[in-house]
């Protein structure tokens, strides 16, 4: 590239996985609506006989929205992101290319054969890591594809400062790829017995020690998934829509030391009142609760961002969505901390206020995140302006409307459920049988079910509005925020 010549940068693959992030967005949440309205109106279970039933649906939905909706969108915005903040293109290096492409393909694959797989009632039934071994030979190879490309680009950079959302995004490579591989090392049973399936495995571990692998992996999925590689996009986009630089660059380093050191050991919180020992029971219980510091870190972090500007929340959707998602995850880990209290943990396990705050992290932290990240991506992708900004106030309201009604739904049942499980008489025997805590909170999943069907409404709308902007004319510039961004700090932001 010659010197003053502007870098045009290649979205080729960035394209492919925001398609991918609307599609897996659409089946992931109907599948959790249709589960959702099972909770409140059992006869959905057998509409269609056993693959219809709660049992099966489920992990489709997890493992949809987890591993295709969310991990699209990382994806997405990484090939986006990486190349700006690393001022380097895709295509100047048609090794990158072909690995980014190759990353896609092989990924849609093996969400592919994950759909069938879990259809037919083939896993592991561990969570977040149903896939049988096979499918995680595949898993291995389309992450090692991805850390290729991240590396890549790193390798022929022209920026010589790494902008901390490419520290996320590695953190998020390396951090998953080592959970992963420990916690799915699997035997297939034919090598046990001549009765078993080569398809059909069992874990390397047993008994509790495949529990705390287990919970040492799945605490830190949403560690690395759900939360490193949105901080990683929030970082970025943040500044650029808002024009605003961060607030502390030292602060983000801060909570990102804080984040890898102390998420790590915060999963045996999962396993409270289980058989694992007692004083693996109480590290999970004090990491989760000083987990709060880097966590709320990051967030006001975040929202300082947005000092002396706050009146962009009147004018630009997207800044309401990233603001209302730092606000989702400041409230979401304050909630997490406060229910690895063991006392707490105690009327809270098992009940459906765990689901609850799941989900006000995932629909109101993630979910905004990553529409936001798309929607400010759009123009500068495909050169066209977005199609409808009246679209976004409404999707924006539709879905807040219905996050609220999620997770307060949840909160109320939740605690219904421990207090109800707990009641005893003057003599001590239990005052409810299970089946009464069961017919008392129909009504909240009810509510539940409504609110989740108003949040997948705000995501057609989503949808509509990206899949028209396709047809909005051509623009030759670059949306730009008028805001000036201060400080050598936030630099290399502000000019990609």
């Amino acid at each position: 590239m010659r010197p003053g010549q502007m870098l045009s940068y290649d979205y080729s693959v960035a394209k492919l996985f925001m398609f991918s992030t609307l599609v897996f967005g659409i089946v992931g949440m109907l599948l959790g609506v249709i589960i959702a309205f099972q909770m409140a109106y059992p006869d959905l279970n057998y509409i269609a006989g056993e693959y219809s039933l709660f049992g099966r649906l489920r992990p489709l939905h997890t493992n949809g929205i987890i591993f295709g909706f969310m991990l699209s969108g990382i994806f997405a915005t990484w090939y986006y992101v990486g190349q700006r903040v690393l001022k380097v293109s895709m295509n100047e290096s048609p090794f990158l290319m072909a690995i980014g492409k190759l990353h896609f393909w092989l990924y849609i694959i093996l969400l592919a054969c994950a759909v069938v797989s879990l259809f037919a009632g083939i896993n592991t039934s561990k969570e977040y890591a149903e896939l049988e071994w096979p499918l995680d030979i595949l898993v291995v190879l389309v992450w090692v594809l991805w850390g290729v490309s991240i590396f890549g680009l790193i390798g022929i950079r022209r920026e010589k400062t790494i902008y901390i959302s490419v520290w996320y995004y590695i953190a998020t490579f390396l951090g998953v790829a080592m959970l992963y591989l420990f916690n799915n090392m699997e035997v297939p049973t034919r090598l046990i017995s001549e009765h078993g399936s080569w398809l059909h495995s069992v874990s390397m571990y047993a008994g509790s020690n495949d529990a705390l692998v287990q919970w040492w992996y799945g605490h830190n999925a949403v560690a690395f998934i759900f939360t490193v590689a949105i901080i990683a996009q929030i970082y970025y986009f943040l500044p650029k829509e808002s024009g605003q630089p961060i607030f502390s660059y030292k602060l983000s380093l801060f909570s990102f030391w804080g984040l890898m050191f102390l998420y790590l050991w915060a999963g045996g919180h999962h396993l409270i009142y289980s058989t694992v020992p007692d004083w693996m029971q109480t590290m999970g219980s004090v990491f989760s609760v000083v987990l709060i510091l880097p966590s709320w870190g990051s967030a006001i972090n975040i929202l300082l961002t947005m000092k002396g500007e706050w009146i962009q929340l009147r004018d630009n959707p997207l800044i309401k969505f990233m603001v209302l998602a730092s606000t989702f995850y400041m409230f979401s880990t304050l909630e997490g901390s406060i229910l690895s209290v063991k006392s707490v943990n105690a009327l809270a396990h098992f009940t459906d206020w765990v689901p609850g705050h799941v989900h006000d992290g995932a629909l109101g932290w993630i979910g905004f995140m990553t529409m936001a990240a798309l929607y400010h991506m759009t123009p500068r992708v495909f050169k066209r302006e977005v199609y409808s900004k009246s679209l976004m106030e409404v999707q924006f309201w539709i879905q807040t409307t219905g996050i609220v009604l999620y997770f307060a739904s949840m909160w109320i049942a939740g605690i219904t459920q421990g207090m109800m499980w707990r009641a005893t008489d003057s003599y001590g025997n239990l005052l409810y049988s299970f089946i009464d805590t069961v017919a008392v909170l129909e009504p909240y999943y009810w509510i539940r079910a409504i609110g989740g069907a108003l949040y997948l409404f705000g995501f057609f709308i989503f949808t509509y509005n990206i899949l028209k902007s396709l047809g909005a004319p051509k623009i030759d510039y670059e949306p730009k925020n008028t805001t000036p961004m201060g400080g050598a700090r936030n630099a290399e932001v502000a000019n990609v």
